[in-house]
């Protein structure tokens, strides 16, 4: 998107006030008061007087970890049969998990079990040792290995979904991001594509990606909420948006609501654009990153979905996203209107 036009009076529309809203965007200003800057000069170019800025609403709260979970009906095997397995090298694996601290261990930890719990009933199966096995115990490994690599989807959203580090991404502890500092850090574009892989391997039917390298991506997304930081900032600049389009329509409004003229075409408006069209591209960038997660069960549990939908969604007109979108191009139209008056 272009806010450069052939039309002087909407190329005029931003000129007055943009250069500190560009002097803050270079120097890492608050995107707050770079876009408050922005309604002031309008107000003044439209001789109105500016709007008092309020805060947009709180974005909505990540769903609590019980809301998060599906329910995964409990593999029970006795040690002794286990133990008959004991060539597939689980028995040591299946102990650990059974211990009081496996059962107690973090989200994250019990998904990499189930990951290489998986991957080793898999491997086995498909090795030679099936044919040194019992009758009972081959039997007992293809059950094993079916029931397992049907749980893996749902073991592998738990892992996700039922993680600090993830639910993290989403903290209301959080603020706008910097004006200049708008696009997906790379460290958390990495780890989204490494979380795909995991939970694509079942599908997929290929080899997990490194586990040891789990725990430093979930970091990385903890280290820094962005999904929270980004959805704070199309929230604002909504807001903002909005509230500078109340001053064209109250312009617009008045018979001789017209822009001051005089002013000659600057190359700040475009920038302003820029910076509008950069918040839009990100925010498509993340939230397609986001979806093959969130997408992963065919039915994840209904409060998920429904933050889903409300926050992450690209096309939900109600959502962040979209009605950040919507509310540029109404204001983009306004300004078009007022140009044609003050030809």
């Amino acid at each position: 998107m272009r806010w450069v036009s052939t039309d002087r009076g909407l190329v005029t529309l931003l000129i007055a006030g943009l250069g500190g809203l560009l002097s803050a965007c270079g120097s890492g200003g608050d995107s707050n008061d770079m876009l408050i800057d922005y309604q002031r000069d309008l107000a003044q170019r439209l001789d109105l007087s500016p709007p008092s800025p309020t805060s947009p609403a709180n974005i909505g709260a990540f769903p609590e970890q019980r809301d998060r979970l599906v329910t995964i009906p409990e593999t029970r095997e006795g040690m002794l049969n286990v133990f008959a397995l004991r060539e597939c090298h689980i028995t040591t694996l299946v102990a650990e998990r059974n211990s009081t601290l496996g059962r107690v261990a973090p989200a994250s930890q019990q998904w990499r079990y189930e990951l290489t719990l998986w991957q080793r009933l898999t491997d086995c199966l498909a090795s030679e040792v099936p044919e040194r096995l019992a009758d009972a115990d081959r039997e007992r490994l293809e059950r094993l290995t079916a029931t397992k690599t049907e749980q893996l989807p749902r073991a592998t959203w738990n892992g996700l979904f039922g993680s600090d580090e993830w639910a993290g991404s989403f903290s209301r502890v959080s603020s706008p991001l910097p004006a200049d500092a708008l696009s997906p850090p790379e460290a958390q574009l990495a780890s989204l594509g490494y979380l795909q892989e995991l939970t694509a391997i079942a599908a997929k039917d290929v080899p997990p990606p490194d586990l040891e390298a789990m725990e430093g991506h979930l970091r990385a997304l903890n280290q820094r909420p962005y999904t929270a930081e980004l959805l704070r900032t199309l929230t604002l600049a909504t807001q903002r948006i909005d509230e500078a389009s109340r001053l064209a329509e109250l312009a617009l409004a008045r018979h001789d609501g017209c822009l001051t003229p005089g002013l000659e075409e600057s190359e700040s408006d475009e920038r302003l654009g820029q910076w509008l069209e950069a918040l839009s591209g990100a925010a498509h960038t993340w939230l397609a990153e986001l979806d093959p997660l969130f997408n992963s069960l065919a039915s994840p549990p209904d409060a998920v979905g429904a933050y889903q939908s409300e926050w992450l969604s690209r096309h939900n007109p109600s959502a962040p996203l979209p009605a950040f979108e919507a509310a540029r191009d109404h204001h983009q139209e306004l300004r078009r209107a007022l140009a044609r008056r003050c030809r």
